[in-house]
């Protein structure tokens, strides 16, 4: 399947000429007998900032694996940074930055011992190292921590310490799985203003997976990931747009025998998604009142809302995002 839509204006803005920052098609890949990535197909801009929503087990980390030539697609082809990810590994990985989902820093090193042992392993040494890692830190707010260990800080700042490392050699592409997992909503909102602020001012092209719909809302654009095949990419207006009108949930001791009777007599049709009566429906608040009218002692509770990327996700999928799907469950995914 092959989901894709414009690149916003301000990523063609980056370079106009450029091929995409990444380029998929077809992917595929299979742990064992499970089938984690099926025919995956999609573009990212060059200084764009995607993101990967799904649930655990839904793709993102295998995705990830992919993206940063951890595995190889085991069908399929891509191109990232104008460089082919089967042929070009060595060389891609030197303009790429890696945030991992788990922590990756040395707790026993202190920040500037963690930048400057990174540094080495991408050959920068010396002066330009010390240059490099004084700016990426003042640049993150972490110059009065350098002599820290970096078990000292908290999970926030350790966050941060593992962006500076991944961005000591200046990529062009920095690619996080689940990159604020463990952090409180304070720090969430740090980083992500961290990842923004990095994009506009560096025009790095930024590819993350999330479960978090704060996450995903911040992004140019969000890839769907539903048992391993991409159900849709647009702009996250454009996706909840798509939901007809308001979402009304409705909690019922029956529910189907609920839904039909809503059906016989509003000729309306109610989604039954775990256990729950759902509605898509312009003006909900006029379709509330008059379905408590009618089966008000059949109601246990009724609400509804503007589209949510969570309604969004049972738009596509006719699954809750939370309640877990079937399909391959992913190494490292948890």
């Amino acid at each position: 399947m092959t989901a894709s839509t414009a690149i916003p204006a301000h990523a063609r803005a980056t370079n106009e000429s450029a091929e995409p920052a990444v380029a998929a098609s077809d992917l595929r890949f299979r742990y064992g007998g499970r089938t984690a990535i099926d025919g995956v197909s999609f573009t990212i801009g060059r200084g764009e900032f995607f993101g990967l929503l799904g649930p655990n087990g839904g793709g993102k980390t295998t995705l990830f694996k992919i993206i940063s030539t951890l595995v190889p697609p085991q069908d399929g082809a891509a191109r990232i940074l104008g460089f082919d990810l089967r042929r070009d590994t060595i060389a891609l990985r030197r303009r790429i930055g890696v945030v991992f989902q788990h922590p990756s820093v040395d707790g026993k090193l202190t920040v500037s011992e963690n930048l400057a042992h990174h540094g080495r392993l991408y050959g920068i040494g010396g002066a330009r190292l010390r240059q490099r890692s004084a700016a990426i830190l003042e640049r993150l707010g972490l110059s009065d921590r350098a002599g820290d260990l970096a078990e000292t800080l908290s999970g926030g700042l350790k966050r941060r310490v593992e962006l500076a490392t991944a961005l000591l050699h200046n990529p062009e592409l920095l690619v996080l799985d689940e990159p604020s997992t463990g952090l409180d909503p304070a720090a969430r909102r740090d980083f992500l203003n961290y990842l923004a602020h990095l994009r506009e001012t560096a025009g790095v092209t930024i590819v993350l997976t999330t479960h978090y719909m704060e996450e995903a809302e911040r992004c140019d654009r969000i890839g769907v990931l539903h048992q391993g095949r991409l159900v849709a990419i647009a702009p996250p207006a454009e996706l909840k747009a798509r939901v007809g009108g308001d979402i009304v949930a409705i909690n019922s001791r029956d529910p189907e025998t609920l839904r039909r009777k809503i059906a016989e007599r509003m000729r309306v049709d109610a989604a039954l998604v775990d256990g729950v009566l759902r509605v898509e429906r312009p003006r909900g608040h006029d379709f509330v009142r008059d379905v408590v009218d009618a089966f008000g002692d059949e109601i246990e509770s009724v609400t509804f809302g503007k589209p949510t990327l969570e309604d969004v996700f049972v738009h596509l999928t006719g699954h809750r995002f939370f309640a877990g799907v079937g399909g391959a469950r992913e190494d490292g995914d948890v």
